[in-house]
């Protein structure tokens, strides 16, 4: 098994693909990473945090939503929270509306000033611990091990919680506003503009799905992943989000004997299993990103990220050698990021050999 085990990660991590043509060269990347992101999954770390998250995410939906909705309600897009949640709930089926309307419900119960300042501390905290967690989560999959600092965690925490949901439904609600116009609606009636318009209306929800994953990968890990990796990852993220949800609603409508014997707590049980497939996908999704910006990781499992001392000491002269050539060139200093990405290796090796 140990040796059916190496020959595996060798072959993960060999680089004959350089030798073959684009097209093959991208199909065997391809089947490399869908085998590495198998082999995480397997061995467990990446669905224990997906638990952590729905854990976490329970805790704090409400308080976000409540943070939200305060900011939204000053710019007046404060209306598009509901058909936003409703969205992302679809598979819920009538359990989605139901969670919906009891998710909005808290939400217009909470008030600022019943609260009183220890009341909106906690709020923020337990907001601000969602994103921490989610930070944390990430940084595994990447490999970082060192974290944000506090003042610069909460200044971007705060960034996102005040510009994030702001894009995100003010984008909803133009693009509502747009689809229903009434010069719009005449292009609708005019062929082939008509069918061009559904189109690209049926794709937005898409897209923005893929935005915000992006969003999150390029944002929330502490380290510089590149638009490309990012954007590889959230499409693929997007894709599996989409296709999970519309099994996930035929197995809501075929589930009448789990809601038989579960009665009303069926629907907090399909809300945490709902929630759980979200966060895997949004971790494997980063993984593929990961493993799409450095191909070298392909063969180190997450369990036994070790480099050994020859690898250390190739590491440590290729790092001295950029930094001497940079110097007696007068070109810029090399970045710790920089110089991870010339190596092909996370940034956490790099930082440590430094």
């Amino acid at each position: 098994a140990s040796c059916s085990r190496c020959s595996t990660r060798a072959w993960l991590g060999s680089s004959e693909r350089g030798l073959l043509p684009p097209s093959r060269r991208v199909l065997l990347l391809s089947v490399r990473v869908a085998l590495a992101v198998g082999r995480d999954l397997a061995e467990g770390p990446i669905t224990l945090w997906a638990r952590s998250l729905v854990y976490t995410t329970l805790l704090s939906v409400v308080p976000l939503l409540a943070l939200s909705f305060s900011v939204l309600r000053g710019f007046g897009v404060h209306n598009q929270v509901r058909p936003t949640l409703l969205a992302l709930l679809v598979p819920l089926g009538e359990k989605g509306v139901e969670i919906t309307d009891q998710v909005i419900g808290f939400v217009n119960n909470i008030k600022v000033g019943v609260l009183g300042a220890l009341g909106l501390g906690l709020l923020v905290y337990t907001v601000i611990t969602l994103l921490q967690k989610i930070e944390s989560s990430l940084n595994f999959v990447w490999r970082v091990k060192r974290a944000r600092p506090l003042a610069q965690r909460f200044s971007q925490y705060l960034s996102v919680l005040l510009t994030g949901p702001l894009l995100i439904f003010s984008a909803v609600g133009v693009t509502a506003a747009f689809f229903g116009s009434s010069s719009v609606q005449a292009l609708i009636a005019i062929e082939p503009l008509g069918t061009l318009v559904k189109l690209v209306a049926t794709l937005l929800p898409f897209l923005f799905v893929i935005a915000a994953f992006g969003f999150v990968y390029v944002l929330m890990p502490n380290t510089r992943v590149r638009v490309v990796p990012a954007l590889v990852g959230a499409t693929i993220a997007g894709i599996l989000w989409q296709t999970l949800g519309w099994g996930f609603a035929a197995f809501i409508v075929a589930s009448t004997k789990y809601t038989a014997i579960y009665a009303s707590f069926a629907i907090v049980i399909f809300s945490m299993i709902w929630l759980y497939l979200n966060w895997l996908i949004v971790l494997i999704g980063a993984s593929i990103a990961c493993y799409h910006q450095y191909p070298a990781l392909l063969a180190t499992p997450l369990r036994e990220f070790r480099l050994s001392n020859r690898v250390k000491e190739k590491i440590a002269l290729l790092i001295a050698t950029f930094i001497g050539r940079n110097y007696y060139t007068n070109a810029p200093a090399w970045s710790l990021e920089a110089l991870a990405g010339r190596l092909g290796v996370p940034v956490m090796s790099v930082e440590t050999v430094l």
